[in-house]
């Protein structure tokens, strides 16, 4: 199939599927006039790339992933789990740094009030 089919079955922009080409997690053959055709395969690989995305994964990441995918075994098993759980170790360190950041400016708007409070008490 050609790129816009497979972005239409996929549910994914042509310029997503140039993307994950260029990242090397997905692959096309050329036909003589340079388009790219695509097996049937392709849909469900770029659903599970989706899947990957939306759990955060960076293109590198998905990438060191993938021999769990293409050559199933204990050892590709055993290396992606590990890798995942690095990935949700940095994420879940990311979000505590998040809510600091959230908590402080809660403080800065509740001093913000205050000082509005302020202007309004002298004004009044």
């Amino acid at each position: 199939m050609r790129i816009g089919e497979l972005s239409a079955r996929a549910g994914v922009s042509v310029r997503a599927l140039r993307y994950y080409e260029e990242q090397g997690l997905l692959t096309s053959t050329r036909s003589a006039s340079g388009q790219r055709h695509y097996t049937e395969s392709a849909v469900e690989r770029v659903v599970f790339l989706q899947r990957m995305y939306a759990a955060g994964l960076s293109s590198r990441t998905i990438a060191e992933l993938l021999p769990c995918v293409e050559s199933p075994s204990e050892e590709t098993s055993d290396a992606a789990l590990v890798r995942m759980a690095e990935e949700r170790d940095r994420l879940s360190a990311h979000i505590v740094d998040l809510m600091r950041t959230r908590d402080a400016l809660d403080g800065l708007m509740a001093t913000n009030r205050a000082h509005r409070e302020g202007l309004r008490v002298a004004a009044g």
